[in-house]
């Protein structure tokens, strides 16, 4: 491994950002996290926005630098919208992550990530800085082109409202499927920085059961339609995701991957233990 490969790979496992779930299992695991840990707040169809908003305030108490998820199908309407952003501004946040939502019925009238981004930067909020989705290896009800012309909308949208931004992608698996998309993206325009969505150290039927209960649709979905993803994730011991950082490190620089999003499904003691781990060898 090269040293500037070595380098991407240290960066990238230092400054890691850990996806949480508002689950009372939770509570147990919140004492692994290291100190100011970078984390994600997830939102759920199983539950609310405010239970999102709850669990990023009481982050912030702890200490930590929580980003709360807002799923656009989950938002009633633009009074619920400006609730929801005065609350992130009175928690001292200027940063949130904007996904479409997997309830399958919009409770208002916001039925994707475009349309809640188009009104929300025109709304009184704090932020400077909104993640949204992207998804190398495809989605299973949504087809490519609808996917790659959404992640360009909500670019173009960020930057003529002048506020960065970053593309965090689904749980990834295929190194050479990410590269390729992504290539393909940065030659269609897309500069968004990218953040790599990797499942952490989560035992199979931890990530099956606490999936299922919340209904993280998309995840799921994906797993089902590709068997060889659930036959890795199903070996002994769960997968490891360091062969597939090892390699995609190599392309960090070239095709600015800018971080990595861990799908912790709460299981933190195991995950940060992997990454100290991982950084060690790295040593």
């Amino acid at each position: 491994m090269s040293t500037s490969t070595k380098d991407a790979l240290h960066r990238l496992l230092s400054e890691a950002q850990w996806e949480l779930i508002p689950l009372n299992n939770l509570a147990e695991q919140l004492g692994h996290l290291p100190a100011n840990s970078p984390l994600s707040v997830t939102a759920s169809a199983a539950k609310t926005l405010e239970d999102t908003l709850d669990l990023t305030a009481q982050l912030c108490t702890l200490g930590h630098r929580p980003v709360p998820h807002i799923a656009a199908r989950m938002v009633r309407g633009r009074g619920h919208l400006e609730e929801l952003l005065g609350r992130v501004a009175s928690l001292g946040l200027n940063e949130i992550f904007l996904v479409g939502g997997d309830v399958t019925s919009p409770a208002g009238p916001f039925d994707s990530a475009v349309a809640l981004l188009e009104a929300l930067v025109d709304a009184d909020h704090s932020l400077t800085h909104i993640g949204v989705t992207a998804y190398p290896e495809g989605h299973a009800l949504i087809a490519d082109d609808v996917l790659h012309d959404a992640l360009h909308a909500k670019q173009a949208i960020l930057s003529s409202a002048g506020i960065e931004g970053h593309a965090s992608t689904q749980m990834c698996f295929h190194g050479r499927s990410i590269t390729d998309w992504l290539a393909a993206e940065r030659q269609s325009g897309l500069v968004l920085p990218v953040h790599l969505g990797i499942p952490g150290a989560v035992e199979p039927a931890r990530l099956l059961r606490i999936g299922t209960r919340l209904g993280i649709g998309a995840s799921l979905r994906y797993l089902r339609k590709n068997r060889g993803a659930v036959a890795r994730l199903m070996r002994p011991g769960g997968y490891d995701p360091s062969a597939l950082l090892n390699k995609l490190a190599a392309e960090a620089d070239r095709l600015n991957i800018a971080g990595l999003h861990v799908f912790t499904f709460n299981a933190i003691e195991s995950t940060i233990a992997w990454r100290d781990a991982a950084l060690e060898r790295l040593r």
